[in-house]
């Protein structure tokens, strides 16, 4: 047996079965991915002799005799990249970069003729940051990154640090690592929705060759905690063990097997032998609070924090402000009308997952796909009793998150295995289990009641809102919050109410999502509100603009959290501007006999979650005049790596390439909260401004007082101090003040409240076949108040990708569960993800606003371009179709049967307001 890889020969036979995948990455070739092991992805793309395979799929044996060709392998021995990887550095087309190695094997080995047709070439790729535009310029040699300058950062198109790391495929994710003596897990999990475990034998299972360890409630810790990661650890229900003897959801791990294998971990827990007692189960939230419904976690309220556990509701929240029964009195007309939306799979093409060891000094390290290291540590450290410096959490590069590794899934049972065996675990999920083994999207349900005078002006809104948050509370409770919050304190209406309940059921746990909540009540709000201008005979987009926040307002919602906050800049008068330009201007034209129509929504979010998100950052000038930045947020495609290089480098008055980063570590600074609720500019972004900042008067005060001149004479010019007489190489300026003993490093602090606002509006024209039910967006603009753009290029990527997954969950994602509770699309093939030909091509508007609270102006961009996509597009379905679709995903079956139902009725709004 010999292969070819990259030009050297491996001549190690493959095991039994192998495939291609694994055989690469055993031997060193991280840049080869693991997203599906389906052929679904396209992420292990590589080439066999020149012809594109997907990796996951091709037997190892097969290769023999033959050249493999990795991303590591496509620059030329002395280094020049290839020229798709220099196009993809230029246009940046990537975010996390998880699929960046595959996108660039697909497209080196395409000719002209499949260049013409990119849709149907790239159809074996998937990307979840990007929503492929990047992608596509990158193919197509569009240059966006601009070249540094000294002192000259903000607000321009500087690369991603990483950039060349990602597209030669060396960027070290979580398992991109060779730890000796690793050990395997593989999680048993339950078939049953709701059962009480009553005998486990795994004898059998320890007779495996290769098992070390199986693991079972018997051996976790009998305490309570909750998977979701909060800055305050109370904000989220205790109701969760590392192991537990009850199950309440099918797929809910039930043991923990250890091997020196997969293959053995996987055998071990086919033999395991577990009795169950099966129990009754209740799927619907509504059915789950009804008197006599089966309990799933019968707890004590007080200790637990869950609020009515004999009722399954583990969070609710009621308020009024005025008086709505008198306020719909006033009201010429009133809507009401009850709205769904569906679960949603986060997707990330990196799984979660976890590798642990203990150290030289015996401490616990991990390294995980983890937006919150610095949480995660703490919660190991309270359930195993370790005091913090015990423990070290860290991450690599992270392969995408969207809220979904805001949670503790994989790292506290790989704590429980490296504590008691002493060796190196790593436990990686398959795509499977990060459908029936992860968390999901809340699923929403949202009675909305709204009224308004005949000249436009609301009288009353009413939201009753029930939230699915399936068999733990893992940020029930804060996601129904923040639900409520946003989506009515954006409008001025003298009475509002709200009821909401988060509400246990035995199905999949649901967790942290883009948009936290807003982008299920948004669907409700606006569309209710685009339907009562309707009944008006008013504009709908008028009628909204009408009745928003002006910027001197406040933001109130009866029920929510919102006494931190405030508008500190208004970009919302502007976003509507943009939407009102589109619809006067021409679109493409629809295909003869097709329905057109076009509709708006728009959107607020808050740019850090209540209660405080806090985040520590140390500078430090190096021997050779670089700067040392270290922080604590991950990267996982949200740019925040290359955020506070800007922002550094602006202060400090240098290039962002002399600026290196070290992250995303509890070893690097002494804490952060982590990247999660859009703060990853906002409040880490103003840690790095203050440390910077700090750095730069302590340069300036020492090079004045050893130069002998005054401070403000003193300039920082990219590497040195600037004076009167001429320049000190900050090379010098170490060297002096290390003779001294003078330390040359600040640190920096910002987090708490206030709070500020970023808003969003969307607009799409849209054209449907009343005959198949087939959808064609013919035009779609994003409006963003993001405040001070720190990156307009890398802003607009989280722009175009969160409209790109919005349009994923508004069309055709839905993670369906059938009768018994249980997972029924756990695969990319029975999911349905957007691919490159299901997303338009988005025009992205950055609004003029400058924010008071945020570094340097800046507002947060990451999670708030997903929540007024989905009411945009049902306005538009609306307006082409005449029919209010009240339930996501808007299929197309769903369409059609809506089309055929209404006959010769639907359609006839063609762009009116109807």
């Amino acid at each position: 047996m010999r292969i070819e890889v990259n030009g050297r020969s491996h001549e190690e036979e493959p095991r039994p079965g192998q495939c291609l995948r694994t055989y690469l990455r055993e031997r060193g070739w991280f840049g080869v991915k693991k997203g599906c092991d389906a052929g679904d992805c396209g992420a292990c793309t590589v080439h066999v002799d020149g012809e594109p395979v997907h990796s996951c799929l091709y037997p190892a044996f097969r290769a023999d005799g033959r050249a493999v060709t990795t991303v590591e392998g496509l620059a030329s021995p002395e280094g020049e990249l290839h020229p798709v990887q220099q196009r993809f550095l230029d246009a940046q087309g990537f975010q996390c970069g998880f699929c960046t190695a595959g996108f660039l094997m697909t497209t080196a080995a395409l000719d002209e003729e499949k260049l013409a047709d990119l849709p149907r070439a790239l159809k074996g790729n998937l990307c979840r940051c990007t929503g492929y535009r990047a992608i596509e310029d990158a193919i197509r040699g569009v240059r966006h990154v601009e070249e540094p300058a000294p002192g000259e950062s903000v607000g321009r198109n500087l690369p991603a640090p990483a950039g060349p790391q990602v597209v030669t495929g060396t960027a070290r994710y979580t398992f991109d690592v060779d730890v000796p003596g690793l050990l395997h897990m593989k999680l048993l999990r339950s078939p049953h929705a709701h059962a009480r475990i009553t005998a486990v034998d795994t004898a059998a299972a320890l007779r495996v060759p290769g098992v070390h360890a199986v693991f079972t409630h018997y051996d976790a810790p009998d305490r309570h905690y909750s998977t979701a990661r909060h800055e305050n650890p109370d904000d989220d229900p205790d109701d969760t063990r590392v192991l537990d003897d009850t199950v309440r959801h099918i797929g809910q791990r039930v043991a923990a097997v250890v091997a020196d294998s997969e293959g053995a971990a996987e055998e071990g827990c086919r033999r395991i032998e577990v009795a169950y007692e099966v129990l009754p189960a209740v799927l619907d939230p509504e059915e789950a609070m009804r008197p006599g419904a089966p309990v799933v976690h019968d707890k004590d309220a007080a200790t637990a924090r869950i609020a009515r556990p004999r009722d399954n509701v583990v969070g609710e929240a009621h308020g009024e402000i005025g008086d709505v029964e008198a306020g719909f009195a006033e009201a010429d007309a009133v809507y009401e009308e009850t709205f769904h939306t569906q679960r949603v799979q986060h997707a990330s093409l990196e799984t979660h997952g976890a590798v642990g060891w203990l150290d030289e000094d015996g401490r616990l390290t991990l390294r995980t796909s983890s937006q919150t290291p610095f949480l995660t540590r703490r919660a190991l450290c309270a359930l195993y009793d370790l005091p913090l410096d015990k423990v070290r959490v860290m991450t690599g590069r992270v392969g995408g998150g969207f809220g979904g590794k805001q949670e503790m899934l994989v790292e506290d049972v790989v704590a429980l295995a490296v504590l008691r065996l002493g060796r190196p675990v790593k436990l990686e999920y398959t795509r499977p289990e990060q459908f029936f083994g992860a968390t999901t999207r809340h699923p929403f349900a949202v009675r909305v009641k709204a009224g308004a005078r005949r000249d436009g002006t609301l009288t009353a809104l009413q939201m009753r809102v029930v939230s699915n948050t399936g068999a733990y509370g893992n940020h029930g409770p804060g996601v129904m919050f923040h639900g409520i919050g946003e989506s009515m304190a954006v409008y001025r209406a003298p009475h509002k109410k709200v009821d909401a309940f988060a509400v246990y059921t035995h199905t999949v746990p649901a967790g942290a999502f883009r948009g936290y909540g807003l982008s299920q009540t948004l669907f409700a709000v606006e569309s209710a509100l685009d339907e009562l201008a309707r009944r008006l005979r008013l504009d709908p987009l008028e009628f909204k603009a009408r009745n928003i926040i002006g910027p001197d307002e406040g933001m109130h919602a009866p029920g929510g959290h919102d006494d931190d906050l405030h508008v500190a800049s208004y970009g919302l008068d502007q976003c509507l501007d943009i939407v009102r330009g589109a619809r006067s201007e021409p679109s493409p034209p629809a295909p003869e006999g097709w329905l057109v129509g076009q509709g708006a929504a728009l959107a607020a979010i808050a740019t850090a979650p209540p209660g405080g998100h806090f985040a520590d950052v140390r500078v430090a000038l190096l021997a050779d005049g670089t700067y040392d930045l270290a922080v604590g947020t991950s990267e996982f495609g949200n740019g925040t790596t290359t955020v506070h290089r800007q922002i550094a480098a602006g202060e400090l008055g240098t290039t962002v390439d002399r600026i290196a980063v070290r992250q995303s570590d509890t070893d690097v600074v002494r804490h952060d909260t982590g990247a999660f609720a859009s703060t990853g500019t906002v409040v880490a972004g103003k840690a790095t401004l203050r440390a910077a900042r700090a750095l730069a008067d302590t340069l300036l005060d020492f090079a004045a007082a050893r130069l002998r001149v005054r401070r403000a004479e003193c300039r920082l010019v990219e590497d040195a101090v600037v004076h009167p007489g001429g320049r000190l190489a900050l090379k010098e300026l170490f060297a002096a003040a290390s003779a001294v003993t003078v330390e040359l490093a600040a640190d920096g602090s910002f987090g708490g409240t206030p709070r500020s606002v970023a808003f969003n509006a969307h607009w799409f024209q849209v054209a449907v076949d009343p005959g198949t039910g087939e959808m064609r967006i013919l035009r779609s603009v994003h409006a963003a108040d993001a405040g001070q753009v720190m990156n307009p290029m890398q802003c607009r990527g989280q722009v175009e990708g969160g409209v790109a997954q919005a349009l994923g969950a508004t069309l055709f994602e839905n993670v369906r569960i059938d009768g018994r509770g249980a997972v029924d699309t756990a695969a990319f093939r029975r999911y349905r993800l957007p691919q490159f030909a299901d997303v338009p091509r988005t025009e992205v508007h950055f609004m003029k606003t400058t924010d008071t609270i945020g570094p340097l102006g800046a507002k947060s961009m990451s999670e708030s371009p997903f929540n007024p996509v989905a009411p945009a597009f049902a306005a538009a379905l609306r307006d082409a179709t005449g029919t209010r679709f009240t339930e996501l995903p808007l299929t197309r079956d769903r369409v059609w049967l809506a089309l055929d139902r209404s006959g010769d009725e639907a359609g006839g709004g063609q762009g009116q307001p109807g």
